[in-house]
């Protein structure tokens, strides 16, 4: 049985995990309509995968005798100034949604709910690979700078992007 509180808390990620979808997703279709074919199915995946992670959640708190809230979602920023731009944002969102897990971590550790912790921590070992990822695309983007074939071999290349993390080890 989920305590009120962690309920609460997961509720919260719930949200989160639902607007990090929807940030992939409006940074899917700017790629797209620019013409970044490789970003934007990047992007497309991504948002896919964190839907996936909401649901996850969604299951978690109702197989536990909680009730999963869907709730009303702020609207993603829509329009970057540059590919640069939509990665930096990606980062700096990754770099939030690990705090807020962390706050998870610590919540169920404070009320001794073992069984969530343990379930959270599929999601710490998620978002040291999402940064890892985030940080090695945007070092790669700092190196192409602003050259149009540098940007069209990233844009073809970044399908097959795979980051290896510390993480990975852990599974």
């Amino acid at each position: 049985m989920l305590s009120k509180s962690i309920e609460k808390a997961l509720n919260k990620q719930i949200r989160i995990e639902a607007e990090s979808s929807q940030i992939y997703l409006a940074m899917a279709v700017w790629a797209e309509v620019k013409g970044l074919e490789g970003i934007s199915n990047f992007m497309y995946d991504h948002s896919d995968e964190e839907r996936e992670h909401m649901l996850k959640l969604i299951k978690f708190v109702n197989e536990r005798g909680g009730h999963a809230h869907i709730s009303e979602l702020n609207a993603p920023n829509v329009e970057f100034s540059s590919f640069k731009a939509v990665f930096e944002n990606l980062l700096e969102h990754e770099i939030s949604v690990s705090q807020s897990i962390n706050e998870l971590v610590h919540i169920s550790l404070q009320e001794k709910d073992y069984a969530t912790h343990n379930f959270i921590q599929w999601y710490v070992a998620e978002q040291i690979e999402e940064e890892a990822t985030a940080r090695t695309i945007l070092d790669k983007v700092n190196m192409i700078g602003d050259d149009k074939g540098g940007l069209y071999l990233f844009d073809r290349d970044i399908q097959q992007l795979n980051i290896n993390s510390a993480a990975d080890n852990l599974e």
